[in-house]
């Protein structure tokens, strides 16, 4: 793995985490302006806040990241390049079978030492913009319900709209930004492109997919001796 490969996939898992603990903290900021800090009162403009946004941004951001509900999508499970591997291991003789685990290796044995840096610099991107659009949009419609739910709160407590005119503009701009976001919904698409993208690649590159299914064929068939 050369540098330049090291400092690229550096930068995009940092993206991933640190893109949508931003945006996290930046819509919890807005929430607590307009629905809490006029119960609590509770507002400082000074180096604490400061603190307290940055921390909040790289928690929240670590946290998405780690649930990985991202992956769990339609979009994100089908067609995988890794499923290509998987057939065309059913083609070949005297070779064994791969299971969805091997598959996935295998494919990012491929993707690591023989793909071309540009193609791989593009499926990095389209991952990782695919990642961040799908927490962002996630992350706008919890808010968009908590909004709601909190302006209906108070109209049930006896506060009107008139007062709580802040808090509507918020819950009115984060269902706009969710809808919008729902309407032109370009993650998913991009993703199964890139995804036929690099099967394209593989298709391309059949022989060397054979013998790459092939050598792990024989490393596992010598190491079971």
């Amino acid at each position: 793995m050369d540098q330049r490969f090291s400092s690229t996939f550096g930068l995009y898992e940092s993206l991933r985490i640190l893109i949508p603990g931003f945006y996290f903290a930046t819509v919890f900021t807005f929430f607590w302006m307009c629905f809490l800090v006029p119960y609590s009162g509770w507002m400082k403009d000074d180096l604490p806040l400061i603190l307290l946004f940055v921390f909040v941004a790289i928690v929240s951001g670590l946290t998405m990241y780690a649930k990985e509900s991202a992956k769990r999508r339609k979009a994100f499970l089908e067609n995988q390049p890794s499923n290509f591997l998987k057939e065309r291991s059913k083609l070949l003789r005297n070779t064994e079978l791969l299971d969805d685990a091997t598959a996935r290796r295998l494919y990012f044995y491929i993707l690591n030492n023989q793909v071309p840096q540009v193609f791989h610099d593009k499926i990095f991107f389209f991952g990782t913009i695919y990642h961040i659009m799908v927490l962002l949009r996630r992350t706008t419609f919890w808010f968009s319900l908590a909004s709601l739910a909190a302006v209906l709160l108070g109209i049930a407590l006896g506060r009107p709209l008139a007062d709580q005119a802040s808090s509507v503009i918020f819950t009115v701009s984060v269902w706009v930004i969710y809808l919008l976001n729902v309407r032109y919904n370009k993650a998913d698409r991009k993703m199964q492109e890139n995804y036929q993208d690099q099967i394209f690649w593989l298709e391309m590159n059949h022989e060397l997919v054979e013998n790459t299914i092939r050598q792990y064929s024989r490393s596992r068939v010598a190491l079971s001796k």
